[in-house]
């Protein structure tokens, strides 16, 4: 018997699909909550989906499925969302903070939005953020991924228009090991309309992203 019970009608009441978080879960209750959406041909999005996860699946759930190692991130797509226009722009400090921000890309992508990402732009080369500024600021929202001492998130808030969802990553040592000082870099910001989620959650910000546009 499964160990679960669906939130079907989550989409009604917010606007977003109930997602499943991977980590923590047993191979049994993963693959009895797969099999659920596999035979009723219905949309899944998995997030922290381990790579020992996904290969302890069976194949013929896998073959209808899309999975990404770096983000952790799969779907079964069933009835896909239609394609959007890349309304969300994803910058990146470093290529360290890439699989935060292909989580979000590939959450964003879920929901039908095509998300490029900007990444290795971080403020230590000031010039690499500069040269890609104009491509940024052609998006009406913009998720930022730093760890560090998260310097990008308020050098951004002062060159965009857009808001900018600031992710704060777990990329450091030392006193900004585990994000921290990203956290309290992007919630201390005096630039204006920056937002910010949880360390390392790109899929929050994807999502935050998505209710923002729908409400648009």
């Amino acid at each position: 018997m499964a160990n679960f019970i669906w939130d079907q009608d989550r989409p009604n009441r917010t606007g977003i699909e109930e997602a499943v978080f991977c980590q923590g879960k047993s191979r049994e209750d993963l693959e009895s909550i797969v099999a659920f959406h596999f035979d009723a041909a219905s949309r899944v999005l998995l997030t922290r989906l381990s790579m020992e996860q996904w290969e302890a699946l069976p194949n013929k759930y896998r073959e209808s499925m899309r999975y990404n190692p770096r983000s952790r991130v799969g779907f079964m797509l069933g009835s896909a969302h239609a394609q959007r226009r890349s309304d969300v722009g994803i910058v990146c400090a470093g290529t360290s903070d890439l699989a935060v921000a292909e989580e979000a890309r590939d959450t964003l992508a879920y929901y039908g939005y095509e998300a490029p990402v900007y990444s290795d732009v971080g403020v230590a080369g000031l010039w690499r953020l500069m040269e890609r500024l104009e491509d940024i600021r052609l998006h009406r929202i913009v998720i930022a991924v730093a760890g560090m001492e998260g310097a990008l998130f308020s050098v951004l808030g002062g060159l965009v228009k857009a808001p900018i969802i600031a992710v704060p990553s777990s990329v450091g040592y030392g006193v900004t090991e585990g994000g921290r000082a990203a956290l309290h870099s992007a919630l201390g910001s005096c630039a204006s309309g920056l937002l910010t989620v949880n360390i390392d959650n790109g899929y929050g910000a994807a999502v935050s992203s998505v209710k923002i546009l729908s409400a648009l």
